[in-house]
């Protein structure tokens, strides 16, 4: 994004992952919260440091930062889902899907596991490819 400040709201997201990419695309924020920044984590920056200095994984789901507050993963598709407008039949089954939290919960590891596997099949590697996964055991 090349503004001269950033705005105070913003998505990082794994901009080489399809799915990732056009969902930032399609749900509409703007009419709700104003200007939205959207960076791409592979693409580094203050925003991607930040989530990172928060002990938040990137490769365990996008980032949302709202009146100061960062929201991950399922929290984060939660809130987007509340914050996003009807306009679209995009958003309409965002919000369907997403606006339960214990659905957000639910789903958002199906949707996780579908970004991990065409990240594969596309031959490209995830965000932090040598980190160890959350449930790999320590000998």
């Amino acid at each position: 994004m090349a503004t001269q400040s950033a705005p105070d709201t913003w998505i990082v997201y794994d901009g080489q992952c399809p799915f990732c990419s056009r969902y930032v695309q399609l749900v509409r924020l703007r009419e709700t919260l104003g200007q939205v920044g959207l960076f791409d984590a592979r693409k580094g920056g203050p925003q991607v440091e930040e989530a990172r200095r928060a002990g938040l994984d990137l490769d365990e789901g996008m980032v949302l930062k709202l009146d100061g507050r960062l929201y991950h993963g399922a929290e984060c598709i939660h809130m987007l889902a509340l914050l996003s407008t009807p306009s679209s039949w995009f958003n309409r089954v965002n919000a369907a899907m997403f606006r339960s939290r214990t659905a957000s919960r639910l789903l958002y590891p199906v949707l996780r596991a579908g970004r991990n596997t065409v990240l594969r099949m596309l031959g490209r590697s995830k965000l932090n490819p040598r980190s160890p996964r959350p449930d790999a055991s320590v000998s």
